[in-house]
């Protein structure tokens, strides 16, 4: 790929491109999503078509030489199981979420990822934190709760979801460290078998979760013409998938974990906007109350990992790696304390 000397730019608006074509993104991701799924309800479906279009995108800059795509390896492919699988039941959950949550709800819904990801750390990790962590994890929940709370006609089996969704992606931070063993620390490698693993299992969940059933209904009584709106929509969703997975691997040389952070709330705020004026979705005071709380605990945490970061006396880190880029910048960390 070409790097920001050749295009004429400086490293410092290579970042701030970097992290905006990320959050467009995935900004038009969930919109998108949120578009198809009031179209016509097929979740696993819409996960399917997203895979299989990222899959054949990655497979033409493959064979225009962009990136350089792996083979399958049977090995490989047995080893990241782990992954595999918390992403094909993260990405569901988090489909599912969407379905029964307004787009605005989207984030208090899925608002508890620091929280289990701190306590993942320390049980699975055995990796303490400190009491600034600990106090936005607080703050996280108060916004969690108060979000939930405030609702009236709110959807339990949403909130459920936007829960379990929560859990699979603090758990997906610990698996991705450990799989990247398995493809020589290779970002774009794990892209790849992601995608590809996680479509061959996706695609028996299709047909089990009998939507191949509803599809068949719809196509003798309403034809074709009454999946034009959803195909559109998943064939927008499938080309932004391959986008945010493009934009994923261009932050991980591009920027900080607190970059990433920063970019993950300002995201948050703009996808309430998105919500309110693109879907017509209600603002309760309670609802914006949680955003604000939750927005404000992963400040906080940002915050407090950038004073660790700063610290050189901890070559070791205190965190679960949120992110890939996360667990570049925790090594660049440890060369830079053994070169001082």
């Amino acid at each position: 790929m070409a790097s920001a000397s050749s295009l004429g730019l400086t490293e410092r608006q290579a970042v701030i491109l970097t992290v905006g074509f990320y959050m467009v993104t995935a900004l038009i991701m969930v919109s998108c999503n949120k578009w198809a799924l009031n179209t016509i309800e097929l979740p696993w479906l819409l996960l399917w078509c997203q895979m299989l279009i990222a899959v054949v995108l990655l497979r033409v800059t493959n064979h225009t030489g962009m990136l350089k795509m792996p083979e399958i390896k049977t090995d490989v492919a047995k080893a990241l199981i782990p992954l595999i699988a918390i992403n094909v039941l993260g990405l569901g959950v988090n489909t599912l979420c969407l379905v029964y949550v307004d787009t605005s709800f989207y984030q208090i819904a899925r608002g508890l990822v620091l929280p289990f990801t701190v306590i993942f750390a320390y049980v699975l990790l055995g990796q303490p934190s400190s009491s600034l962590v600990l106090a936005s994890c607080f703050t996280v929940f108060c916004g969690f709760y108060t979000g939930v709370t405030s609702e009236i006609n709110v959807s339990h089996l949403g909130v459920f979801f936007g829960i379990v969704s929560s859990v699979t992606t603090s758990l997906h931070a610990i698996v991705i460290k450990k799989s990247l063993v398995a493809v020589n620390n290779s970002s774009i490698d794990l892209v790849y078998y992601n995608n590809v693993l996680s479509l061959i299992v996706t695609t028996p969940i299709v047909f089990l979760s009998g939507e191949t059933a509803v599809v068949a209904n719809l196509l003798e009584t309403d034809g074709f013409q009454a999946f034009h709106s959803f195909l559109a929509a998943a064939f927008v969703t499938g080309i932004f998938g391959f986008l945010v997975n493009l934009a994923g691997f261009m932050q991980i040389s591009k920027t900080s974990p607190t970059t990433h952070m920063i970019s993950g709330a300002v995201r948050g705020v703009l996808q309430t906007l998105l919500g309110y004026f693109a879907f017509n979705d209600i603002i309760t005071s309670g609802r914006l109350m949680g955003i604000v709380l939750i927005l404000g605990g992963g400040a906080l945490y940002t915050f407090a990992k950038d004073k660790e970061m700063q610290s050189n006396a901890v070559p070791k880190p205190t965190y679960i790696p949120m992110t890939q880029q996360d667990v570049d910048a925790d090594d660049e960390e440890r060369d830079r304390v053994g070169k001082a």
